[in-house]
């Protein structure tokens, strides 16, 4: 029940030189850190899925009951944040509350959390990658994107079993490889790709819009058909559920407390700032997806942004989503790795971890073991 006071955790929080991680992050990195972690995949699908099977086109209203769910939630990380800039995010904040029992139960959520999210975000990042070059005649053998405990069934009809998943391979080594290269290095990585994921977002927002159905919004809340959750005020709750999922991973920019500047001030900006940037983005894309399609052709559909698509003479787009999923796959693996090895990097500080995870790089000054 050891609790790590407010005083010894400020006292590391001012700590600078050989040995310490190095300030370099301004609120500018911190939100995109933020906005590269929650954009991902599941904007494209679970939004269609939500609006199809729960609350129609009042999706827009389920993300913002499920922002505001979150709001309080980024309001109590930056309150811990600014109030204790160290790294380890809620494994930190448990040890001072609640105990040192409860911080080694916490971080190892976190390690998990972060280390197997990247693991699988690492595997769809391979579908993904097939699927795009598909797009261009280039053909990856299925041998090659499979683990040796799947098998994929060919066109032909013939069963292949995997023997590994090259691509979800190389990509961790190469985010791996970025990482220990350097904060600063990681987080203009990151604004790189995060512009790239957020300006396809736009694009099918912005050339989407002048192609929406006005018939499309009626009615904006469908009749419940009788059971909750499908369709009128339970549906729209319920499809704030769905959608809370989209929301998941402003929490890692608490973990980079340590090695940002003036984190008093820039911590709640990052935090609260890239849950604003994409609340208002993901109100924007249901309301464009909803208007350029009716929300019941979502119905079963994996693909529901292909069918928005189709009503709009923009079938570049389809490729371009693809690339924008990539493109989030790779800020997310990127965020999440980050994350992971400041949470490994705290609790070896605190002696929950061999001591050789808290050894910081010679030359780069980072984690990276």
């Amino acid at each position: 029940m050891l609790r790590k006071s407010i005083e010894l955790l400020k006292i590391e929080a001012t700590q600078t030189g050989k040995g310490t991680l190095k300030r370099s992050l301004g609120a500018v990195n911190l939100v995109a850190i933020g906005v590269g972690v929650i954009i991902g995949a599941g904007l494209f699908s679970l939004t269609g899925i939500a609006a199809a099977n729960n609350a129609g086109p009042a999706v827009t209203l389920s993300f913002i009951i499920a922002a505001v769910g979150c709001a309080f939630s980024a309001l109590c990380y930056a309150e811990f944040a600014a109030m204790v800039p160290v790294s380890g995010s809620a494994y930190t904040y448990a040890y001072a509350t609640l105990g040192e029992l409860f911080a080694w139960i916490i971080g190892w959520d976190l390690v998990l959390e972060y280390s197997v999210g990247a693991a699988t975000v690492g595997i769809s990042w391979s579908q993904y990658l097939v699927k795009f070059l598909d797009k261009f005649n280039i053909h990856i053998p299925p041998q090659l994107v499979q683990s040796p405990f799947e098998s994929v069934t060919l066109q032909d009809g013939t069963v292949v079993s995997g023997i590994v998943n090259l691509p979800a391979i190389l990509i961790i080594f190469l985010i791996t490889a970025i990482i220990i290269r350097g904060t600063k290095s990681s987080a203009i990585f990151n604004v790189v790709v995060v512009t790239l994921k957020v300006g396809v977002v736009i694009a099918f927002i912005g050339l989407g819009w002048q192609y929406i159905d006005p018939g499309n919004y009626q009615p904006y809340i469908p009749n419940n058909t009788g059971t909750f959750g499908e369709y009128g005020w339970s549906g729209i709750l319920r499809g704030a559920g769905v959608v809370f999922f989209v929301f998941i991973g402003f929490d890692i920019v608490a973990t980079m407390a340590q090695e940002t500047k003036n984190p008093q001030r820039n911590m709640p900006i990052g935090i609260l700032g890239s849950l604003l940037v994409c609340t208002i983005l993901f109100i924007l894309f249901g309301y464009v997806m909803t208007g350029l399609a009716n929300y019941t052709e979502f119905k079963d559909s994996a693909a529901p942004v292909a069918i928005a698509i189709a009503h709009t003479p923009y079938q570049w787009l389809g490729v371009a989503v693809i690339l924008a999923i990539l493109i989030g796959y790779t800020s997310v693996i990127l965020v999440d790795l980050l994350g992971q090895s400041r949470v490994f990097y705290s609790m070896s500080k605190d002696g929950l971890l061999p001591q050789v995870f808290s050894k910081l790089h010679p030359k780069y000054n980072t984690p990276s073991k």
